[in-house]
């Protein structure tokens, strides 16, 4: 155990040694000339798909980090009372930041910043962010304190099926009164990072979620062993990167002199224009925390396990999800933006059709493969005597489910900013809301019919569905969005390179419970030659058949 404990902390030395030397390259000052740190509109618009490379390498060093952050909390802590509890306190937490970190702020604060960084002058943006960021701290400092005071009566409708456990329910009190405070911390650091990522600096903001994996891992180790329940260092491990992520970006926006200075000016144009564009998010967000509040309750109710195992499934289909979808997101935003202000109809047209020609590249292969081979992946991963085989068969339900609609999220996450760049909340706000509805409407139901927790992954699938599909039909009615020439042969060649990887997968993946007889580095090996093998057909049969790196590159 020791010296497994020991590979673990080198590799993730190793790991973060190289995250931090590959983001500290990406912004190099110049002490002559301030104005030549920051890029010019050219230099921004530049290869947007070397800016997504950029951003997504930087992301997958990260989630490699991710990965083994989630090996070390399965094997230490495994699926129990207490993992429940903390999964379901920082869910709270993680979902709120949806509104006021990545979530509604960011999409109505980067089109502003983007249009005062085209417009303005650069005392008039710093002027911006100081007012915008005082308003947003004043705010969520309002909020955490109202709910660190009223945790004990709030907890009862999120987690109503705890209550019957005096123990849990009061483990899972103190948590959430630990971990929300990382709601301010991180939503401050989502407006750093959204400076930093419209003046063109993306490996900063990609490598900051590092941190948090940093302070799981190593307080999986060093704090819990020191808790009176260990399952609490987990919670504290979200303050303490809370305060890291927001501080480890700080210097980088001194270097392009846009540190963020809370100044309290709600007079502000640019903070009564954010706070319009946020408001039919504001609106919506009545739904989304009944529909929020309605997944943990059944959640809460169902047999001890199901929330970890919702939480494992779904970090596993997150790691495709936050490496390229996501990636693409961050850096099709600030473009589609600088194209709306430039009334570039036709080049905006043309970013979101290929944001959509990589999303099916990548979502489409990733989504088949976590389907097939689901229960290796999470023997691999995961299984030891803490998170033992029903646990396996537990999580991998959801994670099929969730996997299903792994291409539906990632196309949400490149429409929506079709929207956001033209200063258009309201729309996708409406969508979101009818497919929330959806998504409450499939939760009861398949609840009732007995699918448990993956009936609950499955719904949130299947409600992806429905808000990709609204908004790609909003995009297309409103003439901002259609399929540019070239599709028929393109998707024909994803289709056959998939069929020939799904049949390598099936060929070699065998049984899943002879895995478990097998010694971890027999396991590695064998999902080692599934995963690069995949890969490599893959890419050999859409090679094949005609793709070439033009067709994508953009």
């Amino acid at each position: 155990m020791k010296s497994s404990k020991t590979e673990i902390i080198l590799l993730v030395k190793w790991l973060n040694n190289g995250i931090i030397n590959f983001g500290m390259t990406e912004i190099r000052p110049n002490s002559e000339n301030f104005e030549k740190n920051i890029p010019s509109q050219g230099d921004a618009e530049d290869g947007l798909l070397k800016a997504s490379g950029v951003t997504g390498s930087a992301t997958m060093l990260s989630r490699a980090l991710g990965l083994i952050r989630d090996i070390v909390i399965a094997r230490v802590f495994g699926a129990s009372d207490a993992t429940d509890a903390f999964f379901l306190a920082n869910k709270i937490p993680n979902f709120m930041r949806r509104l006021f970190a990545e979530g509604a702020f960011n999409q109505a604060f980067v089109p502003i910043l983007s249009e005062y960084r085209a417009k303005r002058s650069h005392i008039e943006v710093q002027a911006m962010i100081n007012a915008v960021s005082s308003s947003l701290a004043s705010l969520l400092l309002l909020i955490t304190i109202v709910v660190i005071i009223g945790a004990p009566l709030i907890a009862v409708p999120i987690a109503y099926g705890f209550t019957g456990q005096p123990e849990k329910f009061a483990l899972f009190v103190e948590m959430l009164r630990i971990t929300f405070p990382y709601l301010i911390l991180i939503s401050m650091t989502a407006l750093c990072s959204a400076i930093l990522n419209s003046y063109g600096k993306f490996a900063i903001p990609a490598i900051t979620p590092a941190l948090l994996n940093i302070s799981f891992i190593s307080c999986s180790f060093l704090l819990a062993p020191y808790m009176r329940e260990p399952a609490l260092a987990l919670a504290w491990a979200v303050l303490i990167a809370g305060f890291a992520q927001l501080f480890f970006q700080l210097p980088f926006l001194k270097q392009i002199n846009l540190l963020p200075k809370p100044s309290r000016n709600r007079s502000h144009e640019a903070v009564s224009r954010i706070k319009t564009l946020m408001l039919p998010a504001l609106f919506g967000v009545s739904v989304t925390q009944i529909n929020l509040m309605l997944d943990v309750f059944i959640a809460s109710l169902l047999t001890t396990g199901s929330v970890s195992w919702l939480y494992y499934s779904d970090r596993l289909m997150e790691l495709p999800l936050g490496t390229f979808g996501i990636a693409i997101a961050i850096v099709v935003l600030p473009s589609l933006s600088r194209k709306h202000a430039e009334a570039s109809t036709a080049e905006f047209t043309e970013t979101l059709d290929w944001a959509f020609r990589l999303v099916c590249l990548i979502a489409i292969p990733a989504s088949l493969a976590l389907v097939l081979i689901a229960e290796p992946l999470l023997v691999t991963l995961f299984q030891n005597e803490n998170f033992p085989i029903g646990d396996v068969v537990g999580s991998a339900g959801s994670l099929r489910a969730y996997a299903l609609g792994l291409i539906a999220f990632m196309a949400v996450k490149i429409f929506s900013p079709g929207f956001y760049a033209r200063q258009n909340t309201s729309t996708p706000v409406r969508i979101g809301i009818i497919a929330m509805i959806v998504n409450m409407v499939m939760n009861i139901v398949f609840y009732l019919y007995g699918l448990a927790h993956v009936g609950l992954a499955l719904a949130t699938s299947l409600a992806a569905f429905v808000n990709a599909g609204l908004l790609l039909r909003a995009l297309q009615k409103e003439r901002v969005f259609y399929f540019r020439p070239g599709w028929t042969v393109y998707i024909f060649r994803i289709i056959l390179a998939n069929v020939a990887m799904a049949l390598f997968l099936l060929h070699f993946v065998g049984e899943w419970q002879d895995w478990l007889a097998w010694t971890i580095g027999d396991q590695i090996l064998r999902l080692a030659i599934l995963v690069l093998g995949g890969i490599a057909i893959y890419g050999m049969v859409l090679l094949v058949f005609g793709l070439r790196w033009r067709h994508i590159y953009r």
